[in-house]
């Protein structure tokens, strides 16, 4: 009985031990869990840059021929020989077309009759006069005879001017079957060719002759840029510079040549015009060209690319990189953007590092690393906030 009770005791002795054991277990404070660290975000940035950078009025235009000139006939003719070749460029007295000279030389050679004609007559009216005035003075020719052949002479000398002027008007009608051009430009097409008929009051030209060197762009700027071009031209010439429609070649740099007198009530805006050298014939009558005057050149500007710009609910901002790699935002002036670049008016600083690609996943305060543009963890846009920051 008594080691039976013995092993009772020790039973119980480590039951309650062991209660006591996790009591003390479970009394222990527990150690909170440490949070996990957030990693960096991967973006793409760049450093401000610091360059000269014009200031720019982009506007669309045409451009037009510096001269142009439909060639019609000035007489009536048939056509006998084409001097060009279409598209070809001619000069100034370059030969057209040569119209049948003969009707013209038959009236020249009968004005030119008419004249030595009259000229004879001219001479037989002067001696006859030149005869009666003595004859007067002895009494063998009377006063009545003497202002016969005195108005006689008159007559024939206003024959003879007359007949000049006949020669002048036939050998003017003669040249005009010799058709050349009078300016220096390129060919179009041959509305008419050889063998045909063609006469002044044609309403289809010959050829269109048209001037592309130099030529001219007219293109249109709001009304509210006007203030700040005829500034710009108080101060001297501006520069224009012709790109393809969609601006993404230049083609010709030119000047501007006026800003026109009135701006349209219907549009509200003006039109300008610039001439371009066109030396190297990038620029084309009736093209559509995109068109930058270049008011000023700003030195020692601000810009950043057009990525790092972001749009919140007060305008513009940029993430910028702080030395702890962090970043903050940061609101900004744009001046204006040229060639995928922002120049900034205020709110950066030269050396201030920019977040150009990787923004949507960026809140004040962020911790940042660099990348390349190239990386395979840079995630760039997301649908519902790529641009728009509260």
């Amino acid at each position: 009985m008594a080691c039976r009770t013995c092993i009772i005791i020790g039973v119980v002795a480590v039951v309650a031990g062991a209660g006591i054991a996790g009591w003390q277990i479970n009394a222990q404070p527990t150690q909170p869990a440490a949070a996990p660290a957030v990693p960096a975000v991967p973006v793409v940035a760049t450093k401000v840059q610091v360059s000269d950078m014009p200031i720019v009025k982009t506007g669309l235009g045409t451009v037009v021929a510096y001269n142009t000139v439909a060639v019609h006939a000035q007489v009536t003719g048939t056509i006998e020989k084409v001097g060009f070749i279409e598209g070809q460029e001619v000069h100034p007295g370059s030969l057209i077309v040569q119209l049948d000279p003969r009707p013209y030389q038959a009236m020249l050679q009968q004005a030119e009759a008419n004249l030595a004609r009259d000229q004879a007559h001219l001479t037989n009216a002067q001696a006859n006069l030149a005869r009666y005035v003595p004859l007067q003075k002895n009494g063998f020719a009377t006063e009545q005879q003497v202002s016969d052949q005195t108005a006689s002479v008159a007559e024939q000398q206003a024959a003879v001017v007359a007949d000049k002027a006949a020669i002048d008007n036939a050998q003017t009608q003669l040249s005009y079957t010799t058709i050349t051009s009078p300016i220096d430009g390129v060919t179009g097409i041959l509305g008419v060719d050889i063998g045909n008929i063609v006469q002044p009051t044609d309403t289809k030209p010959i050829v269109t002759i048209t001037q592309i060197q130099p030529i001219s762009v007219v293109f249109t700027l709001p009304q509210n840029d006007v203030p700040a071009v005829l500034a710009a031209m108080a101060k001297g010439p501006l520069q224009a510079i012709a790109y393809s429609q969609d601006a993404s070649k230049e083609l010709a740099t030119g000047t501007l040549l006026l800003v026109n007198n009135m701006i349209s009530p219907t549009s509200g805006t003006v039109d300008l015009k610039a001439t371009f050298p066109n030396q190297g014939r990038m620029l084309w009558p009736g093209e559509y060209v995109t068109v930058r005057l270049v008011l000023e050149v700003r030195h020692n500007a601000l810009s950043v690319p057009l990525t790092a710009l972001q749009q919140g609910q007060n305008g513009s901002l940029v993430f910028v990189v702080g030395p702890d790699d962090t970043v903050q935002t940061r609101a900004v002036s744009v001046a204006e953007t040229l060639n995928g670049r922002a120049l900034i008016d205020q709110g950066l600083q030269a050396g201030d590092t920019v977040v150009t690609a990787g923004q949507y996943r960026l809140n004040e305060g962020t911790k940042v690393v660099l990348v390349a543009p190239n990386d395979p963890h840079l995630q760039t846009s997301t649908p519902a906030t790529q641009g728009m920051l509260q």
